[in-house]
């Protein structure tokens, strides 16, 4: 079962969702690849409550620029290839930034680029996974499920300078 909360942020409404084993949804309002919360439950059990109010407590406390880093025990379903994306993006530090491409050859993959592009797109757990640190080889701001201006909110709250 799934269990979500509604919290507020400097970028709006952030829908949090876990289940049992952890957070498994981080959603912006208008999220490009959201796939709705019919058969989820605004009532939590006791360890997916935790799991919401430690995502909770550790988003504000980001967006209050006192954490660069988030410890909350994940839960993402998604193919063993974005599964494999999503896991290299939590080692991009905080206030850097890598290319596409970058992330590609990260991943031993330099001729998937577009693969990797697409699996980061579709990252369900947004900011805490750091999609957003994901730019343009060019270093433009560049495709972001939250959309681009919630993109540079989060890059320039990181002090990432990008074109």
């Amino acid at each position: 079962m799934i269990s979500y909360i509604e919290h507020p942020s400097p970028l709006g409404i952030l829908l949090l969702a876990a289940s049992d084993a952890g957070i498994c949804g981080v959603y912006f309002e208008e999220h490009k690849h959201f796939r709705g919360k019919d058969n989820w439950s605004p009532t939590a059990t006791p360890s997916a409550a935790l799991h919401l109010k430690h995502a909770a407590k550790q988003l504000d406390e980001y967006f209050a620029a006192k954490r660069t880093g988030f410890d909350v025990r994940l839960d993402m379903t998604g193919t063993e290839f974005q599964r494999d994306v999503w896991t290299a993006l939590t080692a991009i530090p905080f206030g850097s930034s890598v290319s596409y491409t970058q992330h590609a050859e990260a991943l031993g993959k330099p001729r998937a680029v577009r693969a990797v592009g697409s699996a980061i797109g579709k990252n369900p757990v947004s900011i805490i996974v750091p999609c957003h640190r994901v730019i343009g080889s060019s270093g433009a701001v560049t495709g972001y499920a939250g959309g681009l201006e919630r993109k540079r909110f989060l890059l320039a709250l990181e002090n990432v300078a990008v074109n």
